[in-house]
């Protein structure tokens, strides 16, 4: 839909909803509540199609204004929580493909990267993983259990711990954004050179498909969201770097609100990797096929939530808005 098409239907919702906002009119808290949630939905449709048009800042302006008036008459729906998860951060998502496009390739370039830096120079991977993690992964592969090192802290203990530090990776790579995307990108290249050497010194030890099949029931979700959050960190910087018709400032405090809102979306999917990486990974003596299945469901839910979701409700927000 054109963007004066879209303005001319539904500009008469909006200049209602300015007179309840001044006082000039007056409607009940749930008329109120419904027709704001009406509006921020458009607001969404406009960040989505015209993200840097006057129609989205005047929605933007708007849906602001009303927050606080909305809040002192009306409680928070209890559906707001799950609608953010199932509508309003997929749909916005959809403008963020190129950016999470970039984050993935730049984490891949950097993985190869250490892959072959690892072949090329023995030292390589000390230098990366550190002299103590390579000794006890040498001493495990002598013992005939080299995956020994999810085994060693308590199920309990190793599940917090690692949502915790995964938690942080995501916030660093999130907040290094302000670098003008440059620290987000630091990120994505130290993460995916570990991952890339990490990976070729058990190929060396004849073990890639022992340690892939273990790692990868916590890393497929571990390894994407990381990549999600470098996403949200990039687009902290392209709201620097290319403010468009907003001022500077202005587009870097949207850009922060989208990229928490990215941040925000890849905590539940921590958690369930620290839950797999402290509860499921250890069993390394489960059967190849119920490690693959689980691998398989991690990275089918992942490519759905974050690109083939966002663009069906895409192609859904513009069918309705025709």
């Amino acid at each position: 839909m054109r963007e004066a098409a879209f303005v001319k239907q539904n500009k008469d919702k909006w200049l209602k909803f300015e007179n309840v906002l001044s006082n000039k009119i007056q409607i009940s808290p749930d008329e109120l509540s419904s027709l704001y949630i009406e509006v921020t939905d458009h607001l969404s449709f406009a960040q989505t199609f015209y993200p840097n048009s006057e129609t989205s800042r005047y929605l933007n302006n708007i849906s602001s204004k009303a927050h606080q008036k909305i809040y002192k008459t009306k409680k928070e729906s209890r559906k707001r929580f799950i609608t953010f998860f199932t509508k309003e951060f997929p749909l916005s998502f959809y403008q963020y493909q190129k950016q999470l496009l970039l984050s993935f390739f730049v984490f891949l370039l950097f993985a190869i990267i250490g892959a072959y830096s690892a072949s090329q120079d023995g030292d390589f991977v000390r230098s990366i993983l550190g002299d103590a993690y390579v000794n006890m992964t040498l001493e495990n592969i002598e013992n005939n259990d080299p995956m020994a090192v999810y085994k060693e802290a308590g199920e309990m203990n190793m599940f917090l711990g690692i949502t915790i530090n995964n938690v942080k990776v995501a916030l660093m790579a999130f907040t290094f954004g302000v670098l003008l995307g440059i620290g987000t990108l630091f990120m994505m290249m130290q993460n995916g050179i570990m991952l890339g050497a990490f990976q070729y010194f058990f190929y060396e030890k004849g073990m890639l498909w022992e340690s892939a099949r273990t790692i990868w029931i916590h890393g497929t979700i571990e390894i994407s969201v990381i990549i999600v959050a470098g996403c949200a960190g990039l687009v902290v910087g392209k709201s620097i770097l290319f403010p468009g018709t907003y001022t500077r400032l202005q587009s870097f405090v949207q850009g922060t609100k989208n990229g928490l809102k990215i941040v925000i979306s890849t905590v539940p999917l921590f958690i369930i990797a620290g839950f797999l990486e402290g509860f499921v990974t250890r069993h390394t003596e489960m059967p190849d096929w119920l490690a693959i299945i689980i691998i398989s469901i991690s990275l089918a839910f992942i490519l759905f939530y974050y690109v083939f979701y966002p663009h069906y409700l895409y192609k859904k927000s513009l069918q309705t808005h025709e």
